[in-house]
């Protein structure tokens, strides 16, 4: 719980900081960012442009009174624009594990970093006469970047198709179809988001979500999740949701986070 309160204190400390800038400048285009929801967006960044996303989120599991509480600190993903249409993609977690049996803490805590994120994301197609706005997004997990802890037997990948729909100038719909591969299964999952956003004014925004993996050979998972964002100015947005699984499984899951926005200097 330190670990957390310390990384929050340094997350506060940063955003005013970073608001004592972006108040003064005029940006024209509205941040658009892949967290806080499992629905990743449907463009790429732009070219030049670095873009910082990171929180830290709470969540639990039981099964048969044993209970596994993670404490996901620096959920940190950098996205840096390549090229107009083709985004790099770096992020890396921390993670706490505590795990309980009969309200009893057994002594297996788990603490480390998770595997490395790699990846990129390309913009397939624009919005236009009732087709959606499309991107291509693919990742790879490195074995080495991991903690003992966190270190699977085989290296992961994932991909998937990012869609969405504009309803009106308030609301959309962005939806992600894909599959992935990894965390020591030799199954393949599918993987899929939907995700409803509306805008209450111009800068408070909210979301539902259903989001779940399909795997080959075991029981679905589903899950939902909704939350609030705050957009500060339009380089700067604040974050914070809450969900749980409609299937066996995540009992609660509550975070917060940022995601700042660096144009390139023309």
């Amino acid at each position: 719980m330190k670990l957390i309160n310390n990384y929050l204190f340094l997350l506060v400390s940063i955003l005013v900081f970073n608001n004592s800038f972006s108040q003064e400048i005029e940006i024209p285009n509205v941040l658009i960012t892949d967290r806080p929801d499992a629905t990743e967006a449907s463009s790429t960044v732009g070219k030049g442009t670095l873009q910082i996303e990171t929180g830290a989120f709470y969540d639990s599991f039981t099964n048969n009174n044993v209970n596994f509480k993670n404490y996901t600190i620096n959920t940190t993903l950098i996205r840096y624009g390549i090229l107009e249409n083709l985004e790099l993609r770096i992020g890396w977690d921390f993670v706490e594990g505590i795990t309980t049996e009969n309200n009893l803490k057994l002594n297996n805590i788990t603490s480390g970093l998770s595997p490395l994120l790699l990846g990129v994301k390309i913009d397939v197609s624009k919005e236009q006469n009732g087709m959606p706005e499309i991107a291509f997004i693919g990742h790879i997990f490195p074995l080495f970047s991991a903690s003992k802890d966190f270190r699977p037997e085989s290296t992961a990948v994932d991909f998937r198709f990012s869609l969405s729909h504009t309803l009106n100038d308030k609301s959309s719909l962005g939806y992600n179809l894909g599959a992935e591969w990894g965390n020591d299964s030799p199954e393949v999952s599918g993987i899929y988001t939907v995700a409803y956003g509306h805008s209450l004014t111009s800068r408070f925004g909210f979301y539902v979500e259903l989001y779940g993996d399909l795997p080959e050979d075991s029981k679905a998972n589903h899950y939902w999740d909704a939350g609030f964002t705050y957009l500060i100015s339009n380089n700067l947005q604040l974050d914070t949701y809450l969900g749980t699984s409609l299937t066996s499984g995540q009992d609660i899951l509550i975070g917060l986070g940022a995601s700042f926005r660096f144009l390139k200097k023309n």
